[in-house]
């Protein structure tokens, strides 16, 4: 098992990953995503992050973003039929080893995308809900109603931010008190989901990030607060921790590791445009280099 290309949130020099063996060494990630011209997010955040965990995805366009780095004005979703031929044909055509799912489709491409994966019920699924204020009202309902219907009842980690999944799982909350994880968890459980993956929860000076089910908390990392605001960090965590699921990390653990390399992706971040910062989620390339250049300068 190669494992995330992270050894903790520390600045310790990261290594690259180990180069396999042979190509049954390397899991494959299937990936249903949109289209992001910035690559902050979509299948470029998807394909980077599952190369850091030695994983070699299977990109599978089920949208496109109209949008920079400063905001998403469009999504155009693609036919259901593309997305199924695409799908079909890699999944006949070489192993799989995990999924992982954004809800950045129609409704109709997720009906597609659960049919696939009622197909292929033994691969673990990690499904990522990320904010759809570029979709109209009506359009973001149908979808999220098709994602409670249709995928969450085949995944295994729901990950999203704590207010955007509390908001969508739980709309008629009213405790005094905001939902804790649990409760967020049970929500997503009783629609078949195994485990909740939130992020940005709010504790003091730090964002805690929790897995959690409906009876505990499996895993907690903490970041501290970066004075930057990021696009495409969510698909980043999805899809590290899909690809640690595929080089059969036990959760917990892949968990804790993918928020670590997410958390070191971030702090690597960069700014290419006018908007948003993006993770910088080959960080642990520029890493190997300067040890190299270190070593080579010793001699």
């Amino acid at each position: 098992m190669h494992g995330i290309v992270v050894v903790a949130m520390t600045d310790a020099a990261l290594a690259p990953p180990d180069a396999p063996t042979s190509a049954s060494g390397t899991p494959c990630v299937l990936c249903f995503n949109a289209n992001d011209p910035s690559g902050a997010g979509g299948l470029a955040a998807d394909m980077t992050a599952l190369v850091s965990a030695s994983c070699h995805p299977l990109p599978v366009a089920t949208a496109v973003w109209v949008g920079d780095t400063r905001q998403r004005h469009q999504l155009l979703p693609l036919e259901a039929d593309w997305i199924d031929e695409q799908a079909r044909a890699v999944l006949e055509d070489m192993p799989v080893h995990a999924v992982k799912v954004t809800l950045a489709a129609a409704a109709d491409g997720v009906a597609a995308i659960g049919s696939i994966l009622s197909d292929y019920d033994e691969l673990p699924v990690v499904t990522y809900v990320p904010e759809l204020a570029a979709l109209d009202d009506g359009a973001r309902e149908a979808l999220l109603e098709a994602a409670a219907e249709l995928l969450l009842p085949q995944t295994d980690v729901l990950v999203g931010n704590h207010h955007t999944l509390a908001r969508w799982l739980l709309p008629d909350w009213e405790d005094e008190r905001p939902p804790g994880p649990r409760d967020v968890a049970r929500a997503a459980a009783a629609h078949g989901v195994a485990a909740t993956l939130l992020t940005g929860v709010a504790r003091g000076e730090q964002l805690d990030n929790l897995l959690a089910t409906p009876e505990v908390v499996l895993a907690s990392v903490p970041f501290e607060r970066i004075d930057a605001t990021f696009a495409g960090a969510g698909d980043t965590l999805a899809a590290a921790l899909a690809g640690l699921l595929a080089q059969e990390t036990e959760l917990p653990v892949a968990a804790s590791q993918a928020l670590a390399y997410l958390d070191q992706a971030l702090v690597h971040g960069f700014q290419p445009g006018m908007g948003h910062a993006i993770p910088q989620r080959l960080f642990w390339a520029d890493e190997a280099d300067d040890d190299e250049d270190a070593s080579t300068s010793e001699r």
